[in-house]
C-alpha cells in the first residue's frame, strides 16, 4: 500500500484519510526517513489539514540528482529526432536546483528563454553501487515524485551541454509529495499520467506506457554500470512533448548549418525570443503526476515564475 510522505521545514508527516499525521522520526534527510520505515507507518496520532503545512522538497539537497534525456518519443520527435535510434543517454543537475513545490521558480537576469519540462522522479531506496546488477525496480526505488526539470535554453544550446543550463536555484522544484511505493505499485509505473500547464492552459499532457521509451528497470541497470547511487538520491525519467522548444523546420535548419555557429544561434535564438511558450514572469505553472483512476497520485505542485532583474 502506498504511503504519501510530506515534508515541511521541521518535520515530516504521513497523508491519511483525516489528514496529515506527523512521522515520529528525528531524520533531517531523505535517506535518513528512508531508514527510519517503521517511524513512517507509526504515524497514527492526531492529524492537522494537509492545506495548513508550508510544505517543502519531500528530497532533501545535497543528493545526486540524475536525469535522462530525450526519453519520451513525442519529445523525441518534437527535437528532430528518430525514436528508434535515440540513444539511452543521462547528464547531471546540481542538487542545489532543488526546491519546493510552492516555491517560486526565479530566472537569473543573464538568461532570456526559461523552459519547463514535467518529470516522473525515481527517488532510490537504498545503496546501488557501480556494477550493481538490477533485476527489480522495487529493490532500489523507494518512491516517486513529481519534479520540473526548469531549463535555460539559451545557455544549454550553445554550450551543447546542460549541467549550467538545468542547475541555477529553484530550477528543480520537487513534490509536493514522496508517494512510497511497494512492488505491486510500480508495476503500475506505465499508467501514470504527466500533465503541466501555464496559466490554466495545459502544454504538456502524456501517459508513461504510450510515450516513454526506456523504462525505469532498463535506465537504472545503464546507470549502474558507471553511477553510484545512494538513499535519497532523485533519478529524472524524461519529459513528453510540449516544451516551449522544439526543433526547427528541416529547411531552416539545412540553411542554418551553413552559417557560422556565432551568426547560427543568433538568428536561432532571435526567433525564439518571439515564441510565447517561454515562460514569462509572472506565469503559473502546474504540473502533475497520477493514473487516471486515481489510485495513484503523486499530487500537484504550483510554482509561479519570477524574473531576476
Amino acid at each position: 500500500m502506498s504511503l504519501t510522505v510530506l515534508r515541511t521545514a521541521d518535520a515530516w508527516y504521513l497523508a491519511t484519510p483525516d489528514g496529515a499525521a506527523k512521522i515520529p522520526t528525528t531524520a533531517t534527510t531523505t535517506a535518513e526517513l528512508l531508514a527510519d520505515r517503521a517511524a513512517i507507518t507509526a504515524a497514527t496520532g492526531d492529524t492537522v489539514p494537509v492545506a495548513s503545512l508550508d510544505l517543502v522538497s519531500p528530497v532533501t539537497a545535497p543528493c545526486r540528482v540524475v536525469a535522462q534525456m530525450t526519453n519520451f518519443a513525442s519529445h523525441v520527435t518534437d527535437a528532430g529526432m528518430d525514436p528508434e535510434t535515440v540513444p539511452l543517454t543521462f547528464f547531471r543537475k546540481a542538487s542545489g536546483s532543488i526546491s519546493g513545490p510552492f516555491d517560486d521558480v526565479v530566472k537569473p537576469a543573464h538568461v532570456s528563454l526559461l523552459d519547463y519540462e514535467v518529470e516522473i522522479g525515481l527517488v532510490i531506496g537504498r545503496e546501488i553501487p557501480v556494477g550493481s546488477e538490477i533485476t527489480d525496480v522495487a529493490e532500489c526505488v523507494a518512491g516517486l515524485v513529481v519534479t520540473n526539470d526548469v531549463s535555460a535554453r539559451d545557455i544549454q544550446l550553445p554550450q551543447t551541454q546542460f549541467y549550467e543550463a538545468k542547475s541555477y536555484p529553484t530550477f528543480t522544484p520537487a513534490g509536493p509529495a514522496l508517494v512510497l511505493l511497494d512492488g505491486h505499485e510500480l508495476k503500475r509505473f506505465a499508467d501514470l499520467r504527466l500533465r503541466l500547464a501555464v496559466n490554466g492552459a495545459v502544454r504538456q499532457d502524456a501517459v508513461v506506457g504510450d510515450d516513454m521509451i526506456h523504462r525505469p528497470l532498463e535506465a537504472l541497470r545503464a546507470l549502474a554500470r558507471f553511477q553510484r547511487l545512494d538513499p535519497g538520491d532523485l533519478v529524472l525519467t524524461g519529459t513528453p512533448a510540449g516544451t516551449a522548444l522544439s526543433a526547427p523546420p528541416k529547411v531552416v535548419e539545412k540553411i542554418a548549418a551553413l552559417l557560422p555557429p556565432a551568426l547560427k544561434w543568433k538568428l536561432f535564438f532571435k526567433g525564439q525570443a518571439k515564441n510565447p511558450k517561454y515562460l514569462a514572469d509572472g506565469d503559473v505553472v502546474e504540473a502533475s503526476v497520477a493514473t487516471d483512476d486515481g489510485a495513484l497520485d503523486l499530487g500537484t505542485q504550483r510554482t509561479v515564475v519570477r524574473y531576476r532583474r
